[in-house]
């Protein structure tokens, strides 16, 4: 699982909260969001592109248990991941935006590459 991140949550709602911005990530190729969440999701959605390379019923449910939507997971098994195959790791790009208004928290955008 992710790193030792608490993001300032819960355990199950850290995890919700991760399945959900991972989904959307798969689902829209990138999203605007703080730096350390943005490192977070990094690692969870590397590992499901990493897990969606090779095509069996093992890996399928294993991506399943993870992402939250059917049609996201069937477009990370038929469009993301073959286009990855020749590629060993390093899926996603981080690029930080500055502080955000409100809170000065610092923003970032992350993008599969």
């Amino acid at each position: 699982m992710p790193g030792t991140r608490k993001l300032g949550r819960a355990t199950a709602s850290r995890m919700a909260m991760l399945r959900a911005m991972v989904t959307f990530l798969l689902e829209n190729g990138k999203i605007e969001t703080t730096v350390s969440r943005a490192k977070d999701v990094r690692s969870m959605a590397e590992k499901m592109i990493t897990i969606a390379k090779e095509d069996n019923l093992a890996n399928k449910r294993l991506v399943y248990g993870f992402i939250t939507k059917k049609a996201v997971v069937h477009k990370l098994f038929t469009e993301i991941a073959p286009k990855y195959a020749d590629r060993s790791g390093g899926y996603t790009r981080i690029s930080k935006l500055g502080p955000r208004r409100g809170d000065a928290a610092e923003m970032a955008i992350i993008e599969l590459v």
